[in-house]
């Protein structure tokens, strides 16, 4: 039956494949950007309230802490006033004997102890320290003129000293409460209380607070990372480095400047910063920001600063991202899905209508064409008659070939085998004759050794006609043959042109069983070895090598002479039938194409190669009939 070509021709192309071809290249990407876009939204949406949240929470924690600072302070406030009531130090300042200073030197060492500040001293007009609590250390203030610390600068001119510095005496920081001791309404002289603030730091420490307290020059005098001390938290003129030296406030430390990364504000006192990841806030290996609140400090013009860590949140609004860009592309997934599947179902029905429409037309045409393929089926079993009659006349042929192969080789080895017979037939007439002279003479010894002789002579022409019967007879498609005994036979019929040629032989081969018919096996060897016999005819010491080997199941043998060799144009040439490069008439041309069709009936191959050394070398494979071959010979 013949199909219709128009039946299921492909539809033409039209420009509808455009749009999805477009969707295809572009969809992916703008879904991946949105993504982004996404999750990037997602991402500030939460990090936005995250800080809203931290900040809330923090502005309470802000006010804890700093209430606890200022009510650190307070608690001290009261103690420089309260020396205006000793009498005991009125009278040191208007006499400073020894006997008075060391009066009051031990009333302030007691109430040093019961307050549990860090020293007390009182200081004259002139701002030298008549006597102080301390007065037992070695790096006792006694003596010392403190005239130029600012808290006795504004304590003697009536004003609250209040004084954050680092000792000159033992470099030692502390915060400094003055007051201006009066009498009769005029300052005779200043008391100081000194106290130490590490206390709140160590309970930061112990609360993992981050915080800090910066005084009125913008210098961090509290911290819970010891790290960030006497750092500034502002920049600092030039002017004001050089007052700050002349002061000696903070001794001789460099105050650096805390120089954050990224500083954003957010409200007022809020502010969002980024340290880099080896600054002295945070030894990570990535920047860190924190989220600082700000409040002064009531009575004092210092600063108390809160820093949350902003980590935690930005790694919780990275997730947030990230979880919006999945359920974003969980949703878009899901709609494609849905339309895709739309879609099917769409070309489904519309595939079933058409399947049904070609289903109708393909019975009526099957109903149309029924009679034409019984012709056709007609037909063709007359083509396979036809072919298998032609096929089988082939094979008679081929047979018909190879026989006139065998009888043409028989000719061309005339010469040859009747040079064989006509030797034994010459000696045969010369032995006879003298037997019958010998029998006469009684000679019976010598004509018993005529006797045997001619035997031999006899049955050597016996074994060269046995041989010539066997090539000419016909082989079969099918059979077994030893390699071995085809060799020696194919060499016999080749005897007189192996000996002439004084040819040295080289056997290096295995005698397997190879399936191939005996008579068939030793043509082929006898077009090979004749064909090696006259390449080598110009060569004066001629060698003919017979080398064997197993290979994929099948044996192969090489047959290489060094002789002439054959030229590039005639090797393209060499199994094409009546194609010889012999002169004359001393072949046909169909040697090696009878060979090669004889070798592919059994399912072996014959081939040829060019050795680099010169000479040709034909290659016979022939599949084994054992897996297991003989021992070489």
């Amino acid at each position: 039956m013949k199909c219709d070509p128009t039946l299921y021709r492909a539809a033409t192309p039209s420009l509808a494949v455009k749009p999805r071809l477009i969707r295809q290249l572009f969809l992916p990407p703008l879904i991946i950007a949105l993504m982004i876009g996404l999750g990037y939204v997602g991402f500030c949406v939460s990090e936005h309230y995250g800080i809203r949240s931290l900040s809330e929470n923090g502005q309470r924690q802000l006010e804890l802490h700093a209430r606890a600072v200022e009510s650190e302070i307070s608690k001290y406030t009261y103690l420089p006033s309260l020396l205006e009531l000793e009498s005991s130090v009125s009278t040191l300042l208007a006499d400073p004997s020894p006997e008075h200073r060391q009066t009051v030197n031990d009333y302030l060492e007691g109430l040093n102890r019961r307050s549990r500040s860090r020293a007390i001293y009182v200081m004259d007009t002139t701002g030298r320290v008549l006597a102080t609590s301390n007065w037992r250390d070695v790096d006792s203030y006694l003596g010392e003129d403190l005239s130029f610390r600012a808290y006795f600068q504004n304590a003697i001119r009536g004003q609250p000293g209040r004084f954050y510095g680092i000792g000159s005496t033992n470099g030692e920081p502390g915060y400094y409460l003055a007051h201006g001791l009066e009498e009769h309404g005029k300052i005779i002289g200043v008391a100081v209380v000194k106290i130490r603030l590490e206390a709140l730091e160590e309970r930061w420490q112990r609360a993992r607070l981050e915080a800090f307290v910066s005084d009125e020059n913008g210098i961090i005098i509290l911290s819970s990372d010891p790290a960030l001390r006497l750092k500034s938290v502002v920049p600092l003129s030039d002017e004001t480095k050089e007052k700050l030296a002349r002061s000696l406030q903070y001794y001789w430390f460099p105050l650096n400047e805390l120089q954050p990364l990224a500083r954003e504000t957010l409200a007022e006192g809020v502010e969002k910063l980024t340290f880099p990841a080896n600054s002295e806030v945070e030894a990570d290996d990535e920047d860190i920001s924190y989220l600082a609140q700000t409040r002064p400090l009531s009575d004092t013009p210092w600063n108390f600063t809160l820093l949350t860590p902003l980590q935690d949140l930005r790694r919780e609004a990275i997730n947030q991202g990230i979880l919006v860009a999945v359920a974003f592309a969980l949703v878009a997934f899901l709609l494609i899905a849905w339309n895709e599947r739309r879609k099917v179902v769409a070309t489904r029905l519309a595939a079933r209508e058409a399947l049904q429409e070609a289903n109708n037309q393909l019975e009526r045409r099957i109903t149309e064409r029924t009679t034409d393929l019984r012709a056709s089926n007609e037909r063709l079993k007359g083509q396979i008659r036809e072919r298998r009659h032609a096929e089988e006349t082939l094979r008679r042929a081929q047979d018909e070939l190879v026989q006139a192969g065998k009888l043409a080789a028989i000719g061309q080895m005339s010469t040859s085998i009747a040079h064989e017979l006509n030797q034994p037939l010459a000696a045969l007439r010369t032995l006879s004759g003298n037997t019958v002279r010998f029998l006469e003479r009684g000679q019976l010894d010598v004509a018993s050794t005529n006797l045997n002789t001619i035997n031999e002579l006899i049955d050597r022409m016996g074994r060269i006609t046995a041989s010539l019967r066997s090539f000419a007879r016909r082989g079969d498609d099918k059979g077994q043959a030893s390699l071995g005994k085809a060799v020696d036979a194919a060499l016999q019929l080749l005897g007189s042109r192996v000996e002439s040629a004084h040819l040295q032989l080289h056997r290096d081969f295995t005698d397997v069983q190879v399936q191939i018919d005996q008579t068939r096996l030793e043509q082929i060897l006898v077009n090979l070895i004749g064909n090696a016999l006259d390449a080598m005819q110009a060569q004066p010491l001629p060698e003919l090598w017979l080398e064997g080997d197993v290979f994929d199941g099948k044996y192969r043998l090489r047959v290489r002479d060094n002789g002439h060799g054959i030229d590039v144009e005639a090797r393209k040439h060499l199994f094409e039938p009546f194609f010889t490069t012999k002169p004359g008439a001393q072949g046909l041309g169909l040697g090696l194409t009878l060979s090669a069709s004889l070798a592919a009936a059994t399912g072996g191959h014959l081939g040829v190669e060019h050795p680099a050394s010169g000479g040709t070398t034909f290659v016979l494979s022939l599949p084994l009939v054992s897996p297991t071959p003989a021992e070489p010979i």
